[in-house]
């Protein structure tokens, strides 16, 4: 037999304040149609005042176990993708550790930008088919707003805040590729391309949290090349090829990267989760806030096969094929 990570619930927290398109018309030269036309944006939500990342990680957590029908008792470890921590230390998975009253196990966070959520995922993975841990809480959490030069209009409009979980469960599976859980995944990087997407501060470089700053451009075109790489690399790694993907859950950055990564896959629009348009670009809370929503709307079923990717910061990159 074979030890696989499946997935037992999920859920996701998004802060009350909407924040829509025309938000923005008085504050740079832009409009709802520009914003539409480039990125599929619609809305976005914005963190209230005081409201941080482990606050709305807490709150999907807490939705992803209720999915789960578990409680916080039989969590064995938490992982948190974030690149807006509360603090620079400690990590925010410890605060979420603290604010759902888990009292034993372990928690860390990982730092891979939009790419955050795979990176964890494949981390919890790791933990669960070594026996490290039997259940972990992988989520995703960012207030990205607060990383946003709003007099940039090529960056202020294209993220928002929000939290995603799952609940990760070891269980005893054939080996093959007809099991349900995570079948493969695929990860990489590449520091060259740094400068497409970084934020300008640091403890040890400036002292400051800095803004973001992207070459869109390029990022845009690296992207759909890579994507649709790493999501063929974890398919064959799975034995899998398209013609097998049930749904594709991307990293919700734009519109546009997303379609062209599913007509390069040969897969339609119909089986893609799409959430851009509400969300915005939540970095690596974007997977986990649309897996949500994708099984919240009847869409993700049960031995459904989705195979999820997203890029990031870094560059860093990586997809995973499991089976719900």
């Amino acid at each position: 037999m074979t030890r696989r990570a499946m997935v037992r619930g999920v859920g996701h927290y998004l802060p009350e304040r909407i924040v829509p398109n025309s938000f923005f018309e008085d504050i740079v030269d832009t409009s709802d149609e520009w914003i539409r036309t480039r990125s599929g944006i619609e809305r976005r939500h914005f963190a209230a005042e005081g409201e941080t990342t482990s606050h709305m990680a807490v709150k999907a957590a807490k939705a992803a176990l209720k999915d789960a029908g578990m409680s916080v008792g039989d969590i064995d470890a938490i992982i948190v993708a974030t690149t807006t921590p509360d603090l620079t230390f400690p990590s925010t998975a410890t605060m979420v550790q603290q604010g759902l009253g888990m009292e034993r196990g372990f928690a860390f966070d990982i730092q891979a930008v939009c790419a955050g959520f795979i990176f964890a995922l494949v981390n919890a993975n790791a933990l669960i088919v070594t026996g490290q841990a039997e259940r972990i809480l992988v989520i995703g959490a960012e207030t990205f707003s607060r990383l946003l030069d709003m007099k940039d209009r090529a960056t202020c409009v294209l993220f928002g805040d929000g939290a995603g979980a799952l609940v990760l469960e070891a269980h005893a599976a054939t080996g093959t590729n007809a099991d349900r859980g995570i079948l493969a995944s695929d990860l990489n990087s590449d520091g060259r391309d740094r400068d497409m997407l970084y934020v300008d501060g640091g403890p040890s470089s400036t002292g400051t949290t800095g803004v973001v700053k992207m070459l869109g451009n390029q990022l845009f075109r690296r992207a759909v090349e890579r994507l649709t790489e790493t999501a063929h690399h974890a398919l064959g790694k799975a034995g899998l090829s398209d013609n097998d993907v049930d749904w594709i859950v991307p990293h919700q950055a734009n519109i546009r990267i997303i379609q062209g990564t599913a007509k390069k896959m040969g897969i339609p629009m119909e089986k893609v989760i799409v959430t851009v348009a509400d969300h915005g670009n939540t970095s690596a809370a974007s997977i986990p806030l649309a897996l949500s929503v994708g099984k919240a709307e009847g869409k993700i079923k049960k031995g459904d096969l989705i195979v999820t990717e997203a890029i990031g910061g870094g560059l860093a990159w990586g997809g995973v094929v499991l089976r719900w």
